[in-house]
């Protein structure tokens, strides 16, 4: 019986010289899933998507796709044949017509959709007859991704795909992307910046923060135990630390206490009401806010 995770890493680590850019990675994707990978620049998302590929070796850890060994050398060629990657870089073949790199590329996969790249060709306005080194950054980065979704691959590996395009061009990205999950079933793995990307179609997340996993599960999961308190006192808000499981961060300003938990509001609620406020509202967290509170430069 098939796990139901396509991705699966233990304790990965990755170290280059003395930077530590995964410290103990456990990443998992559920088979069919959308997933977001968030974090800032350098948290450790394109070194994530680096090992699983087996384009880099971990210094210690387990990292498997498709139930096999990403470390493995015959295991990480089969992992590369069911999976399309786009890279931050785009990098394509700029002497090239996109035409002669759709001839080129399609060599490499049995499963290689037709349909599908006539498809994209005209729903990105792409011309076959164009050089690639001729086209703009945005229509380079349509290129790629037209080629990974043509491919046929039960996985998409994408990092930071929406670089170089218009808000428009990454709003026809965006559905295309999840047109492609929910008719073919693949699973989707992509690294963003971009939380309202994330939010418009992931239903998987996973935050990365110093090259270590700090939040992750279905969107709505998370949403669902993530909540903000919002507490007012008639005096200045004590200076106090609040001990319920869960507790992220607080925040004080004048009168007002703000804190952010991921179990849920009973334990804060209940220790708050003990302080005597004038109020105390419970308010759903955004991913904004959980992101944010994760990734803390001050971390």
């Amino acid at each position: 019986m098939a796990s139901e995770w396509i991705i699966e890493t233990a304790e990965v680590r990755k170290a280059y010289g003395t930077v530590q850019a995964l410290a103990g990675l456990d990443l998992r994707v559920p088979r069919g899933a959308i997933c977001g990978l968030l974090g800032r620049n350098g948290a450790g998302k394109t070194t994530t998507i680096k090992v699983l590929l087996g384009m880099v070796r971990p210094t210690s850890g387990e990292a498997r796709v498709f139930e096999l060994s990403a470390v493995d050398a015959k295991g990480s060629v089969e992992i590369r044949s069911r999976t399309a990657f786009v890279s931050e870089d785009k990098d394509l073949y700029a002497g090239m017509t996109v035409g002669e790199l759709l001839r080129f590329t399609s060599r490499f996969y049995p499963q290689w959709r037709a349909d599908r790249a006539t498809e994209y060709l005209a729903g990105f306005e792409l011309r076959g007859d164009a050089t690639v080194k001729d086209l703009s950054r945005g229509m380079r980065t349509k290129v790629a991704l037209l080629l990974a979704l043509s491919t046929g691959a039960e996985l998409l590996m994408l990092d930071e795909p929406m670089s170089g395009l218009d808000p428009a061009a990454i709003e026809q990205v965006l559905q295309i992307i999840v047109k492609q999950a929910g008719r073919d079933g693949t699973t989707v793995l992509f690294s963003s910046h971009q939380l309202a990307d994330v939010e418009q179609i992931a239903d998987h997340i996973a935050i990365v923060d110093r090259g270590r996993v700090a939040v992750d599960g279905a969107l709505d999961d998370v949403r669902e135990r993530y909540r903000r308190i919002e507490i007012v006192f008639d005096g200045s808000a004590p200076d106090i630390e609040f001990t319920s499981r869960g507790v992220i961060g607080a925040k004080r300003q004048g009168r007002s206490m703000s804190v952010l938990s991921s179990a849920g509001e009973s334990g804060v609620v209940a220790e708050a009401r003990a302080l005597g406020p004038v109020s105390v509202d419970v308010h759903p967290a955004t991913l904004k806010e959980i992101f944010l509170e994760t990734v803390r430069v001050e971390n």
